[in-house]
């Protein structure tokens, strides 16, 4: 049965290396015949909440960007991929941004199967240990959140290294079995 796959790249390197484990992803999920859609959060205009609330009484975020298009294509997808790099123990400014954006429609975004995709340029997944809690935490405000895979990218950090990696395999094989 098809599903209806959002990938959200928070990489800011268009082909970093978890931008690669994206596409990676999308080309497993493709050939089980998923309908797929990657967004490169780097590339669209997405401001900060300013914690203003308007949203609270009408339901739509006072911020006039791309993120009412985006907040809609995640309630729509039955499958959200989150992918970023690791910075400091963390994911990125990109994709924070986006997840802190969708509180004006946070509870529609529901029943949901999750990815989540991570490299850092630290060998060890225990780096990534940070990083993977702030995907559970967003995916704990999802109402029928269910984690369903995590790929780890370990030991890269030049835009490339992770091509050839078991990573690759893992990211391909993830979405192959959406």
């Amino acid at each position: 049965m098809s599903k209806k796959v959002l990938i959200l790249s928070g990489s800011p390197r268009k082909d970093g290396n978890s931008d690669i484990l994206c596409n990676e992803f999308m080309r497993g999920a493709m050939k089980s015949g998923n309908e797929v859609e990657k967004i490169r959060v780097a590339e669209k205009k997405i401001g900060y909440c300013t914690a203003c609330y308007a949203c609270r009484d009408t339901g739509v975020c006072a911020i006039k960007d791309d993120m009412a298009e985006i907040i809609q294509k995640m309630i729509d997808a039955e499958v959200i991929v989150l992918a970023s790099p690791v910075y400091f123990y963390s994911i990125d400014a990109q994709l924070k941004a986006l997840i802190d954006r969708t509180v004006c429609r946070w509870t529609e975004v529901r029943n949901k199967e999750f990815y989540y995709i991570m490299t850092a340029a630290d060998n060890t997944i225990e780096s990534m240990e940070t990083t993977l809690a702030c995907f559970r935490g967003y995916a704990d405000c999802v109402d029928g959140a269910k984690e369903m895979g995590i790929i780890y990218g370990t030991g890269v950090y030049e835009k490339g290294e992770i091509m050839n990696t078991k990573a690759m395999i893992e990211a391909y094989e993830a979405g192959k079995n959406v």
